[in-house]
This record gives C-alpha cells, sequence and structure tokens, in this order.
C-alpha cells in the first residue's frame, strides 16, 4: 500500500551505500546472553514482536523464533520484572494486575515463557526487513532461512503482491527502507523464490528471497521511469500473451503523493532486463482497470481474471487481448449500465419495472465501495437485504472491508476472504475470515482472526501457494507497521515490514463465518 513520507530526490540519487555483510555466528562457549524463549501455549511455536520491558523502560522485541538474548551490566545473576505483552497473545496477571513475571537472568541460561494465544490466526514469523533472526543468531541457535539477519541492505518492505511464474514464485513490494541512507526504492522491489514444492522451505519455517539488486548491492527499481513520482504496482498475475508465452503483468500508479495519482497503466516484465515496462497508458478517470490481488475463475467455460476493490467486483476475460482493452472490463453493480461514476445524491440504481434491483456484470461502469452502499442505504436507494458485499460479525455490526484477498478452497469448497477491517477497534489492524459460495457473494458473516490494537497490519493477502493439508491450513500476511494507527512508537526491526500468519480451517470458531 503505502509509505507515508518519500522524497522524490531518491529517483535523481543512485548510490547510497553498499550491502552490509552478514554477521558471524558468536563463539559457542562462553555466551554472554541470557536466552528468553516466548512460546505459544498451544503450540509450543515460538512467538515474534513479543514486547518484554522492565521496570526502567529497557524494551526486548522477541525475534521470529520468540527468542530475546539478554544480556544488561548491573542487572544480570538477580531478580529482574518482566512486563510480557503482545496484540493478539496474553500472559496472566499476578494479583496486583502486572502482566508479567520475574526471572534471574544468567549468561549462558535460558527460559521459556508461555503465552495464551487469543487470535485464531497464529503469528509465525517476519518476512522482510533486517534482524529477522537478530537474537537466535546472538544465541548461536539454529535459523531456517539464509540470511536471518540481512538480505540485499533492506531493512523494510510495504505491501506484498505475488504469483507463480516461470515456475516460481515472484514477489513485488511498494516503497523500500535501506540501511545506508533515510531514501531507499520507491518504484517497487521484487524477488523470487523456490516454491515448497521445487525445493523451497516450508511456509511454517520461511521464504528465501532472492531479490533483484542494483550494482551497489541494494534492490533494483523494477518499474525505472524518467517522469517523477514514486511507482507502485497492483494487480500482480500471469497471463499468456498472442504467441503463447506467459507475461508477468501487472496495474502501475506513478504517483504525486499518497493519494493523488499522476499516471497510470499497465506493465509487462521484461525477462531480458528484468523490469517491467509500460505497455498500456489508462486514463486516470478510467472506471476499470486491473488493480488487487487477481484471482482466475471459470465461469461457464470462460476463464476470467477477478480484482477486488475490495470485493472481485470487477472481472475481465484472462487473455492477453482482453487484458489490454479496457471497454472488455465488467464491474459487478447495482447501477445502471454506463454509469462511470457514482453520485449518491442522485444515484442511477438499476431497477425493474416491480422494482427488484440488478446487481450484474456491466461493461463501462462503476463499482461501488462499502463507503457508497453505505451511504446509499442511508438514502433509501439501497435496502440492507439488497448487498451481497455487507459482512456482519457475530453480534451483527457491520465489519467496513477495506481491502483483502479471495481464493478458492478445495478443503471448505467455497471461496475464502483474507480481509482488512477499517475503523473497527484499530485503524487498521484487525483481520477478518468470511466464505461465499460465489465471488460475486453475498458475503454476509465475518469472523476476526487476528487483531493488532494500536498497530496496522494492511495489505492483507492469503499465499493460496503455500495452502496444506488440502486447504486445511492457509497462510496469509500483511504489512505491520505504525503507519495510520496513530500510534507514535514503532517496533524496532518490524516496523514497515512483512508478517506471516497461518490459520486452521477447522478451527471451530470459523463457524459463524459460514453464509
Amino acid at each position: 500500500m503505502l509509505k507515508r513520507t518519500f522524497c522524490l530526490m531518491t529517483l535523481l540519487a543512485g548510490a547510497c551505500g553498499a550491502q552490509q555483510p552478514q554477521p558471524k555466528l558468536l563463539p559457542a562457549e562462553p555466551n554472554p546472553y541470557f536466552g528468553i524463549q516466548v512460546v505459544d501455549e498451544a503450540t509450543g511455536r515460538g512467538v515474534p514482536v513479543v514486547e518484554l520491558r522492565t521496570t526502567n523502560e529497557i524494551t526486548y522485541y522477541t525475534d521470529s523464533a520468540g527468542w530475546v538474548a539478554f544480556s544488561e551490566p548491573g542487572i544480570m545473576d538477580r531478580p529482574v520484572w518482566f512486563t510480557v505483552t503482545s496484540t493478539g497473545y496474553e500472559f496472566p496477571a499476578d494479583g496486583f494486575g502486572f502482566y508479567g513475571l520475574k526471572l534471574t537472568p544468567k549468561a549462558g541460561e535460558t527460559t521459556t515463557i508461555k503465552l495464551q494465544r487469543k487470535n485464531i490466526a497464529e503469528r509465525l514469523y517476519r518476512l522482510t526487513g533486517g534482524g529477522i533472526y537478530r537474537d537466535s543468531v546472538l544465541l548461536n541457535r539454529p535459523t531456517p532461512i539464509g540470511k536471518p539477519i540481512l538480505n540485499t541492505d533492506l531493512f523494510g518492505n510495504d505491501s506484498v503482491l505475488n504469483a507463480i511464474h516461470n515456475g516460481k514464485i515472484f514477489w513485488c513490494w511498494g516503497d523500500s527502507n535501506r540501511v545506508a541512507y533515510p531514501l531507499g526504492n520507491f518504484r517497487t522491489t521484487s524477488a523470487t523464490s523456490e516454491l515448497p514444492t521445487k525445493g523451497g522451505l516450508k511456509p511454517e519455517v520461511g521464504v528465501n528471497y532472492t531479490y533483484f539488486a542494483g550494482e551497489d548491492g541494494f534492490v533494483k527499481q523494477m518499474v525505472p521511469m524518467t517522469e517523477p513520482g514514486p511507482v507502485w504496482l497492483s494487480g500482480l498475475f500471469e497471463v499468456k500473451d498472442d504467441t503463447g508465452t506467459p507475461r508477468l503483468v501487472a496495474h502501475y500508479s506513478r504517483m504525486k503523493d499518497l493519494g493523488t495519482r499522476l499516471a497510470r497503466g499497465i506493465v509487462a516484465l521484461d525477462e531480458q532486463t528484468n523490469t517491467f515496462k509500460v505497455i498500456k497508458e489508462i486514463e486516470l478517470d478510467a472506471p476499470l482497470s486491473p488493480e488487487g490481488h487477481p484471482v482466475k475463475a471459470n465461469v461457464n467455460g470462460i476463464e476470467y481474471v477477478y480484482f477486488n476493490f475490495p470485493y472481485p467486483n470487477q472481472r475481465v476475460k484472462a487473455d492477453w487481448k482482453s487484458l489490454l482493452d479496457l471497454p472488455s472490463y465488467e464491474a459487478f453493480t447495482p447501477l445502471v449500465a454506463g454509469t462511470r461514476k457514482l453520485d449518491v445524491s442522485k444515484p442511477q440504481i438499476d431497477r425493474d419495472a416491480a422494482g427488484k434491483l440488478t446487481w450484474s456484470w456491466k461493461k463501462n461502469t462503476a463499482y461501488v465501495q462499502p463507503r457508497e452502499i453505505e451511504d446509499l442505504i442511508k438514502t433509501g436507494a439501497l435496502r440492507v437485504e439488497e448487498v451481497p458485499f455487507r459482512p456482519l460479525d457475530e453480534q451483527g455490526k457491520l465489519v467496513t472491508i477495506a481491502g483483502g484477498s479471495f481464493y478458492w478452497n478445495d478443503y471448505r469448497k467455497k471461496y475464502v476472504m483474507i480481509g482488512l477491517e477499517v475503523g473497527g477497534t484499530s485503524v487498521l489492524g484487525e483481520i477478518w475470515y468470511a466464505e461465499a459460495l460465489k465471488l460475486e457473494g453475498p458475503w454476509t458473516r465475518a469472523v476476526k482472526i487476528a487483531t493488532h490494537e494500536k498497530m496496522d497490519l494492511y495489505n492483507p493477502k492469503q499465499d493460496p501457494f503455500f495452502d496444506e493439508e488440502g486447504g486445511k491450513i492457509i497462510y496469509f500476511e500483511g504489512t505491520y507497521t505504525t503507519g495510520f494507527s496513530g500510534n507514535p512508537s514503532k517496533t524496532p526491526r518490524y516496523d514497515y515490514n512483512q508478517m506471516m500468519y497461518r490459520l486452521d480451517l477447522s478451527d471451530p470458531r470459523l463457524a459463524p463465518a459460514q453464509p
């Protein structure tokens, strides 16, 4: 999604320093650190981003294996109080209501703290950034990924896109932070990794990224342009061109600021230069375009690719000619065909002579956003029971979805949504699960699977190529940051990076999401 601050000077600045070398493991003996591992009491697995804080505010955060390497002169070999907190997890309070415990740190020794998980989804590890397994390395613990400390001078990656291309997982991120300078890459960062079935790591363990890098060791600009402005991609997917060659395509936006586009269009990966090049410009006010997290579906023998805004309410035939022909795109909408922009005060709603509302696929017609749907309900233009994109929680409260992903699940025999709520108990940190028999819905029920309280986890996306046990176990990730939360305290090493979660779809707590 979005980086809050950027300077266009970085688009002209070239070298900002070389990649930092990977540190060597410390000698096995003696180890000066006291190891504290925080684990999920239900699984025994280490929990990342758990805060351990002393009474004088010395603060540590567990790494992706749940470890903290503790060494503080003056307070070793004596009792030390640690307050233990982590969003979505809980440590029991003592008689005075303090959530924590007393430990006696001793160099070379370890201890374990167990947390009760409140989230239905299980937080697994951080995917990007520096120091992913920092404390594990300090404690000489094994690490599952090839570069546990630093990869290609990256400290942060914003908002993930991915697709299978040429037999590998192709990854894209938005703006990226670097080690050597406050300004990073604002023209898209990319990497590849192996599928778990073809030599890649198991998704419960991690991902080994091979980034596309420049001569200075930092990641390269994947959408190089001479015009000013950051370039963000969306709608990444593979489609065959007119020669039958699989091409990786996406929608691009060249931005002036957080909400102002300067240009947009469709780009395709050039396999010779490993950069994306523009193959079609799109009008700024075009009502339909290939954005979101695409998913392909066969409808009456025709393969379509659907795009979510935030629901799967746009589609186009999954062929090269249709992709480049904007008039071929359709919106699933209640508006009268040809309505390019909704006017809530005078909505052109598609009803027949008897007053029956028609939601249908229409070309050259705008879709409606959740906020617009609520406005239309308030004015009486729509009735609640007529809306297929309006999930409610178990108490009957509306869950306003701002983004997410939608994929078919073989285990549930339905499409499943991993969706981000806007304006819930946190600004952009509440993640929900829902199901529907069709991409068009109805999406009427939802269950919260992860909370982030005073943090964001925006642009959540399921990674369907990681599904296990026939879809019973799914994986999703999102950008963990303070970006829109209003929280002034950024989590060291974790802020502005991707966090991986695992969800067991056999969990009975998901039952209320069934349509």
